[in-house]
């Protein structure tokens, strides 16, 4: 049997081996230490002088990460091309809201060059009436949001003056496959989470181009297709629409107030109208109009409400408001004619 030197512990000697014996008191203070909270007093926050929201469309779109969403064939590459161009260019967007000027990075994976230039000339069809658009820059392929996409972007951010503006065009492209551990919501704001980190931290406007779902919902936001994971993450949430009373554009978001406005477009063109709400009643009382000059006879609420398909309740409103104002007389008991047609009105009581 070999003679094996033990050492003060009691174990045995190894050239070149040191055994440290357990000591239940060293592990106890290795253990990592634990989590704690980063305290902020409410006087400290108060005290705090923050820089402004940078806005880069006012009222519609500012720093952090937006979604515009809307039916397919709608528009929204077209709006997303007029405000890139209005940033890029410290124009207007929609024809009507200044911009402040910086660069514009133009993220489109649904087309390639060629189509980008047939919507540029489009939009300005003499090359000498064509403004200096150096500060937009487009990109037609891009990795994975989980693949490099935001080391791609804080790259775009250092090599350029005055980032101000990425738009990604469209959101689906970029978005990687789910976690089939977690549901749809859990997925969708974790995948766009980092986006949103980005866009916040660094002061930019992200905005990502999404469709809704088919049949549409009562709150707007509701309507975007996939879980509400997305707009939950989004710091503003743009909803581009169209029904029997023209286009609106939907506008909710955290440093946003809330508001609907009309649009019109005409060969690639935008332009802001004005609020929607009243632009939807001009629209209505002129349905109204419409309905009593082509009449053969006064006409009933029940009358034009048919006429107009529009709700009974809602035209006895407005029958009230217009006649007040004068836009429409009543003719008799309960009905109306346009004041143009004197056919009509000749041998009627006014009972006003």
């Amino acid at each position: 049997m070999l003679n094996t030197e033990l050492g003060p512990t009691g174990l045995p000697v190894v050239k070149g081996v040191h055994i440290e014996p357990f000591n239940a008191a060293n592990q106890q203070r290795q253990k990592k230490p634990s989590a704690s909270f980063n305290l902020t007093n409410t006087s400290t926050i108060m005290e705090t002088k923050f820089r402004p929201i940078q806005w880069v469309v006012s009222d519609y779109l500012t720093e952090g990460f937006s979604v515009l969403a809307g039916r397919q064939k709608l528009g929204k590459t077209w709006l997303a091309i007029d405000w890139a161009i209005a940033v890029a260019t410290g124009g207007y967007a929609m024809g009507s809201v200044r911009c402040e000027q910086g660069d514009v990075l133009y993220i489109d994976l649904e087309n390639g060059q060629r189509r980008i230039q047939r919507r540029i000339d489009a939009l300005f069809p003499d090359p000498r009436s064509r403004p200096d658009l150096s500060q937009l820059n487009w990109v037609t392929e891009a990795p994975m949001l989980d693949a490099g996409f935001i080391d791609a972007l804080e790259n775009w951010r250092s090599s350029v003056t005055a980032p101000r503006f990425v738009i990604i065009d469209v959101l689906q492209r970029i978005k990687p496959a789910g976690n089939p551990g977690r549901n749809s919501y859990e997925n969708d704001y974790s995948i766009f989470a980092g986006l949103q980190k980005w866009a916040t931290q660094k002061g930019i406007c992200v905005l990502a181009l999404h469709h809704t779902r088919k049949g549409g919902a009562d709150d707007p936001l509701e309507a975007l297709s996939g879980s509400n994971g997305l707009s939950a993450c989004a710091d503003a949430t743009l909803v581009l629409d169209r029904d029997e009373n023209g286009i609106t554009l939907y506008v909710r978001g955290r440093d946003i107030e809330e508001k609907e406005s009309a649009l019109k477009f005409n060969s690639g063109i935008w332009n802001l109208v004005g609020d929607a709400s009243a632009f939807k009643r001009t629209n209505e009382r002129e349905s109204i109009l419409a309905a009593l000059l082509d009449a053969d006879e006064p006409m009933s609420p029940k009358d034009i409400s048919i006429a107009t398909a529009m709700s009974r309740n809602n035209i006895d409103q407005l029958l009230h408001k217009m006649s007040k104002a004068g836009e429409l007389q009543k003719h008799g008991r309960g009905r109306y004619v346009h004041p143009g047609r004197a056919d009509l009105i000749k041998g009627g009581s006014d009972a006003r």
